[in-house]
C-alpha cells in the first residue's frame, strides 16, 4: 500500500456552514426544512462547529507520526470531500491505499455506506488508486482499550454509578442491524468487565431520526434515564461506545439533552470521553496487517 486514507463523515466549521452541511447529509431524503432548521440549532449552540473535523486533523497528525507512508483525509459530507482527496492521491502518484474510517462497527451506516463512498469517489476520478477499506475494528484491543481507560476515569468521578453504554440508533430494517447490535453488546460486555464495575450495565440508543412510524433500535437514552430513576438509580456514567469521537450526536444528545434529563431527575451524570486521536496506533496496526 502506498498510502493510508482517513475517511470520515464531515461536519460544519462555522455558522454559515451548518445549513449547507445538513442539506448535503439529507439530500434525496425529503427531510422537511423545519426539521433541518431544528437540527441546525443544535449546531448553533456550539458556535456552528462540529468537533469531528478537528478530531480528524488530530487523528491524521497522530497517524502520520506512526507510519512511513503519506496519510490523506476525505469526508462524505463536507470539505475535504473524498472525491477531491482521491483526485489529489492520483496526482501524487498513489496507486493503492488502505482506508481507515471513523466508524468501528459492521452494518450499513457504519461500514457499508463507506464502501459506497469509496466506490463513488473512485468512479469520479479516472484511473483512481485502488482503495481497500480496513476491517471493522470494534473488538480490537486498540479500540476497546481507550474506552476502558475513559470509563474508569468517569467512574472515578462518580463511584458506584450505573454504566449506561450508548450508540447511534438505526432502523430495525437496515441491512446489517443484527450484526451491529451483536457487536455493540460484545463491546459493552468487555468494557464493563474491564472497568471494575460490579453493578449491572445497560446498552441504549440515541440520535434516532426518521418518521415515528418506522421502528428503530431502542430504548432511547433519555427514556432509559427516567426508567433507571424510577428504579432508584441516582448516578450514571454514559459511555458512548458507538462513537469514535465527539461530534454533534455526542455533544448535543448526551451533553445537552441527556444531561438536562438527569438534572431534572436529580441524577448525577458523568459522560466518558470518546477515543479520538488515541485510535492512531490502531490505525497503524490495521494498516500494517493489510
Amino acid at each position: 500500500m502506498d498510502a493510508l486514507l482517513l475517511i470520515s463523515f464531515g461536519g460544519p466549521e462555522g455558522p454559515e456552514d451548518v445549513m449547507p452541511f445538513l442539506e448535503n447529509v439529507t439530500r434525496g431524503r425529503n427531510v422537511p426544512r423545519e426539521r433541518l432548521e431544528e437540527v441546525a440549532e443544535h449546531y448553533h449552540l456550539f458556535g456552528g462547529v462540529s468537533p469531528i473535523n478537528e478530531l480528524c486533523r488530530e487523528l491524521k497528525s497522530s497517524i502520520e507520526e506512526l507510519v512511513d507512508v503519506p496519510v490523506y483525509w476525505g469526508n462524505r459530507n463536507w470539505p475535504p470531500y473524498l472525491e477531491d482527496t482521491v483526485a489529489r492521491m492520483k496526482a501524487d502518484g498513489v496507486r493503492s491505499a488502505a482506508a481507515f474510517v471513523t466508524s468501528a462497527y459492521d452494518g450499513y451506516s457504519s461500514s457499508g455506506q463507506y464502501l459506497e463512498d469509496i466506490a463513488r469517489a473512485r468512479a469520479a476520478v479516472p484511473d483512481a488508486p485502488e482503495i481497500t477499506k480496513l476491517p471493522v475494528y470494534c473488538l480490537e484491543p486498540g479500540f476497546l482499550g481507550p474506552f476502558v481507560e475513559n470509563t474508569r476515569a468517569a467512574l472515578a468521578q462518580a463511584p458506584g454509578a450505573r454504566l449506561v453504554f450508548t450508540a447511534h440508533s438505526v432502523p430495525l430494517s437496515q441491512q446489517g442491524c443484527e450484526d451491529y447490535v451483536r457487536e455493540l453488546k460484545e463491546v459493552a460486555r468487555r468494557v464493563h468487565e474491564a472497568s471494575g464495575s460490579e453493578l449491572p450495565y445497560d446498552l441504549v440508543y440515541q440520535s434516532r431520526s426518521g418518521p415515528p412510524s418506522q421502528p428503530w433500535l431502542e430504548p432511547d437514552v433519555c427514556d432509559h434515564l427516567e426508567r433507571l430513576h424510577a428504579e432508584g438509580v441516582d448516578s450514571v456514567v454514559l459511555v458512548p461506545i458507538g462513537f469514535v469521537s465527539d461530534h454533534m450526536e455526542v455533544k448535543f444528545d448526551l451533553d445537552v439533552e441527556a444531561r438536562e434529563t438527569a438534572e431534572k431527575l436529580g441524577m448525577t451524570l458523568v459522560r466518558a470521553s470518546t477515543p479520538g486521536a488515541a485510535l492512531a496506533p490502531l490505525a497503524r496496526d490495521l494498516f500494517e496487517r493489510a
